[in-house]
């Protein structure tokens, strides 16, 4: 009980989703298969379109780590004290990474729709259970994104 009390006050409530905003809450994790091995884990919430938007990591108990916002023309994260700015999600996203991620893509899988780019292939065979996995074979690194969505 009193586990469940602490975890319940360290966790970062859901924000309500605006209507006609798209949204999508889970977890991700992002391995890239350089040497070392990168890898990342984090509990996410996710708003808007490649185009503009709004991402918040959280740990495994809640807490909010960084933040990304991006619209057309910038891309910023924070994480703390820490701010890296970028002309576009996309290359936001290479340096933080390690690896290009196919921004566009991603939002098409979240909405159920195959779409290879890149050397990224989707599965999305379990989508209705809110799972999707993604693979990059070439260029190398190599590396997969695992997705679980809140239902």
């Amino acid at each position: 009980m009193a586990c469940t009390l602490l975890l319940a006050a360290c966790a970062t409530p859901q924000r309500p989703v605006p209507p006609g905003e798209s949204a999508w809450m889970g977890r991700l994790a992002l391995t890239v298969h350089t040497e070392p091995v990168q890898s990342v884990a984090a509990g996410f919430d996710l708003r808007g379109s490649p185009d503009a938007g709004s991402l918040l990591l959280t740990s495994p108990l809640g807490n909010a780590v960084a933040r990304v916002v991006w619209s057309e023309t910038d891309a910023e994260w924070r994480q703390g004290d820490r701010v890296i700015k970028k002309r576009n999600l996309e290359e936001l996203a290479t340096e933080l990474g390690g690896t290009a991620l196919p921004v566009a893509a991603l939002f098409a899988w979240l909405n159920g729709t195959a779409l290879e780019i890149d050397g990224w292939q989707a599965d999305l065979s379990r989508h209705a259970d809110g799972r999707i996995t993604a693979r990059r074979t070439h260029p190398l690194p190599s590396a997969e994104l695992r997705l679980v969505l809140q239902q």
